[in-house]
Order: C-alpha cells, then structure tokens, then sequence
C-alpha cells in the first residue's frame, strides 16, 4: 500500500510539473511574439529619426549660435 501511495505521489508531481512546464512554455511564447513586435517598432522609430536628421547637414542650424550672441 505503501509504494501505491508513493507511485501516486510521483505521478501527481509529474503531472504538476507537465503542466507548469506548458504555462511557461505558453508565457515564453508570448514574450517572445511580444519582443519581436517591439523591435519591430523601434526600428521603427530608429529610421524615423534617422530620415528626420538626415534633412539637416552636419554642423548646420542645430550647433550654430544664435545670431543676438
């Protein structure tokens, strides 16, 4: 009765683990799904700020002083 008990046990355990390990599964998942929409837009944003810079020449308005110095 005793190792019934015990198989019964292990078999519960197992079957907590199955399940915890397919919730993270899941979750990993979505993070995943979630990072790669993120970097979808900061890449995004990374040409959009690159095409808005690009307008202006080096060393142009942006480190000039003002002409009332």
């Amino acid at each position: 009765m005793e190792q019934e008990n015990r198989l019964v046990d292990v078999e519960t355990r197992v079957a907590h683990q199955d399940q915890a390990i397919l919730e993270l599964s899941e979750e990993l998942f979505r993070q995943q799904q979630q990072l790669v929409r993120m970097e979808a837009r900061w890449r995004s944003l990374v040409e959009r700020v690159e095409s808005l810079a690009g307008g202006a020449a080096p060393g142009a308005a942006a480190d000039e002083v003002p002409p009332h110095y």
